[in-house]
């Protein structure tokens, strides 16, 4: 039987070098691009077992759709453990969006939006 193994999300972006080294530097991740040099136009940013795709779009402009419910709206939703400790890691240098809380689901989250408008919730079961 035929079985899926992963999804990466693909986050069109009018940077990608940019958009690849505010991974690497803020949020830990390692990765590649092509071509060889800049201007960059596709890249793979990875940490752990976690992928994201980066498409060069040029002058692209994610809209912003966060207000448009009321939990807000999500882009990509990262299961990890150790996520108090990664949020005390990153709140002071990244834009949060939302801190550190315990949800009515059974999760801690925490929301930070990337330089392309991009909202990555980082989430871990609560014990």
């Amino acid at each position: 039987m035929p079985r899926l193994k992963s999804a990466a999300p693909v986050f069109p972006v009018s940077d990608v070098g940019a958009t690849l080294r505010w991974y690497k530097e803020e949020l830990g991740f390692s990765g590649d691009a092509v071509p060889a040099a800049e201007p960059f136009v596709f890249a793979i940013v990875w940490r752990d077992q976690v992928e994201i795709m980066l498409m060069r779009l040029e002058g692209y402009q994610k809209p912003d759709l966060y207000q448009r419910r009321s939990g807000g709206v999500w882009d990509v939703y990262l299961r990890m453990s150790g996520v108090k400790e990664f949020y005390e890691a990153v709140k002071d240098k990244l834009e949060i969006k939302k801190p550190l809380a315990r949800q009515p689901y059974g999760q801690w989250e925490f929301e930070v939006k990337d330089p392309n408008g991009y909202i990555l919730v980082f989430s871990e079961p609560i014990e």
